[in-house]
């Protein structure tokens, strides 16, 4: 069973957020919430969303602004814009901070559920893109991983495991991220497993004397970066 998509709600506005919380979940999607552009960005860091529903008009840091700081910091999640303006250079300027689509408010959920399928169907679409980060080449779709010329045999875990340090490079991912994400539960106690599949990954990616990209931050999580 495939895991849900993971969508983050950000307006200021609680009735909104809580209409599309709820019809969002009624159709399979995994759905949190945030009340402000400084909530919204510690919850994308969090819970890695593959989804952002931002309102523009917030106080403090407003929805351009959390869309500058997440292009910035290089995540490509889909984010559609909700807004109150209906004024041509708005929409203008959001798409060109790096949104993908503009809802202008009051909206009609059936629309904005049509919205996020069309965004999410464009994303799959580029799906086959191979995926590079330093000199490590990976094929999603063909489940294949690439040092040089090397090849890497990988199994599901390990997959799924090099899948999200790919999909957020130079980010340090804690341990509760990474066990939410590949996993999708918790284990009890003191479980190793995170770390035996480390290793694991580890001594595939580095099986030729190649320099480490899978770096521990002592205290934090993992980070895939170079140097």
């Amino acid at each position: 069973m495939a895991e849900p998509i993971r969508v983050l709600v950000v307006d200021d506005d609680s009735k909104i957020r809580t209409v599309v919380r709820r019809g969002l979940a009624y159709e399979g999607f995994r759905v949190v919430e945030a009340a402000s552009g400084e909530e919204g960005l510690e919850k994308a860091r969090e819970h890695l969303p593959q989804f952002v529903i931002l309102d523009v008009m917030m106080p403090g840091i407003d929805g351009l602004e959390v869309t500058r700081r997440l292009r910035a910091g290089g995540d490509e999640v889909a984010i559609l814009m909700l807004t109150a303006r209906d004024e041509v250079k708005d929409r203008v300027e959001g798409l060109e901070t790096g949104a993908d689509d503009y809802l202008v408010k009051p909206f009609n959920f059936e629309e904005l559920l049509a919205r996020v399928h069309a965004l999410l169907r464009r994303r799959t679409a580029l799906a086959g893109e191979v995926l590079r980060f330093a000199d490590l080449e990976f094929d999603v779709d063909a489940r294949e991983a690439r040092r040089g010329d090397r090849r890497i045999d990988l199994t599901t875990t390990e997959y799924n495991l090099l899948l999200l340090f790919m999909r957020h490079p130079r980010k340090v991912l804690t341990r509760d991220v990474i066990m939410d994400h590949v996993w999708s539960y918790d284990f009890e106690g003191e479980s190793n497993v995170l770390e035996v599949y480390v290793r694991y990954l580890r001594g595939k990616l580095e099986a030729a004397g190649e320099p480490r990209l899978l770096h521990t931050v002592r205290g934090a999580g993992y980070v895939l970066k170079d140097g």
